[in-house]
């Protein structure tokens, strides 16, 4: 069931300002032709779309350094010399600096902390912002794309201002390390990650042993998988650890960061999920929240750097969930043919991947085993679930 009818979808068009480089990977296009296809398919009301604001200072200073802060500011003016900033993660290859960085990273900030807002007080059952899961920021560094911590700042901010317990949900085939990391002491969140094994890829961190610190402990659950890794394999370890334990952990809300950079296309990892995946995990944490916070949902979007053949799908598979619409089954022609003008590679007609659509991995067996005990030692080692 859903409140109203309908969702908050947080959107403004000055998110697509988040831009590193015109070939940098982390493209907002992807937010564009996402929501085209959203209203193309008829999937989004105009009164549902909500205006973000700027999150302020304040609000930043609960998560980020003050000094932080201020580099990103300073790092934000358009004489700025990259090279000033590096102490703080900025100027990098990955997370380069850009004239209006701090003005368009804040209002990201303040668009997951609105969501909260919406969501906390009742106004909304679910809200997304899918410019939102900059997941890698920490308290003074910026990281993998990432400056400012949307999640966590929202997350500060309905911790302090409604007292909530909180359980985030990281399904970006990277870890959520950032998130982890500031929440990392404190047993009224619970953040879980699952996630690529980092042997191979960034940040390399997430592995089964980061479990929390002091009252924090056993808080943090992580899910290294391996590479390869398809649907099945990914959905079991999904349902095997989420379901569990965030019905033992009882949050007041549930934020959820959906990257769909665990599918085989993307370029950055190297996971074999299908888009099928999409549909499956919104479905299971919006019924989490429906039986554990009366329905208090924040969805964010996060990786995802193949964006004209899986973002957008999947991003509106996770939208048409949170609202209880019909999926068909193949993509408006109309939108195909708009963004195949533009497209680099053929577009695809299905929302799902029809069956056969990739090659066969060769250990599926071997990595389905190691996926399994994988599963079953965070179980074992996650100490409030018994």
């Amino acid at each position: 069931m859903v409140a109203n009818g309908k969702s908050a979808f947080i959107y403004s068009d000055a998110f697509t300002k988040y831009k590193f480089a015109e070939e940098h990977p982390f493209n907002p296009k992807r937010l564009e032709m996402t929501l085209d296809l959203i209203k193309t398919i008829g999937f989004l009301d105009a009164d549902q779309i909500i205006t973000p604001r700027m999150a302020t200072q304040e609000e930043l200073a609960r998560v980020h350094d003050t000094r932080y802060l201020d580099a990103v500011q300073a790092a934000s003016q358009p004489q700025a010399n990259p090279d000033d900033f590096a102490t703080w993660g900025l100027g990098t290859e990955d997370t380069p600096i850009f004239a209006g960085m701090h003005e368009a990273t804040s209002l990201i900030a303040g668009g997951t902390l609105l969501a909260a807002d919406l969501v906390m007080s009742g106004q909304y059952r679910y809200a997304l912002n899918m410019a939102g899961g900059l997941h890698h920021a920490r308290r003074a560094e910026a990281s993998g794309f990432c400056v400012y911590n949307d999640i966590a700042v929202a997350i500060a901010h309905v911790r302090e201002k409604y007292g909530a317990r909180v359980a985030y949900i990281d399904t970006d085939a990277h870890h959520g390390d950032g998130v982890q990391w500031i929440f990392y002491e404190d047993p009224d969140v619970l953040t879980i990650s699952l996630h690529e094994t980092g042997k191979y890829l960034y940040p390399g961190t997430g592995e089964i042993i980061e479990r929390g610190e002091g009252r924090g402990y056993g808080y943090a659950v992580n899910v290294p998988l391996e590479a390869f890794t398809e649907d099945d394999s990914w959905m079991n370890a999904v349902r095997s650890v989420i379901i569990p334990t965030i019905q033992k952990f009882a949050p007041d809300i549930i934020f959820h960061q959906n990257g769909c950079d665990a599918h085989t296309y993307d370029p950055l990892t190297h996971l074999s999920a299908s888009t099928h995946i999409y549909r499956e995990m919104p479905k299971i944490t919006r019924l989490l929240a429906e039986e554990m916070c009366d329905g208090r949902l924040v969805a964010v979007g996060g990786g995802g750097y193949d964006i004209w053949r899986v973002v957008p799908r999947a991003w509106t598979m996770l939208w048409a969930e949170l609202n209880g619409n019909e999926l068909p089954e193949r993509l408006p022609k109309a939108w195909l043919e708009r963004w195949q003008l533009e497209a680099s590679t053929a577009l695809p007609e299905f929302f799902l991947d029809p069956p056969g659509s990739f090659e066969a991995i060769p250990r599926r067996a071997e990595i389905e085993e190691k996926n399994e005990i994988m599963v079953r030692r965070v179980l074992n080692g996650t100490p409030f679930l018994y």
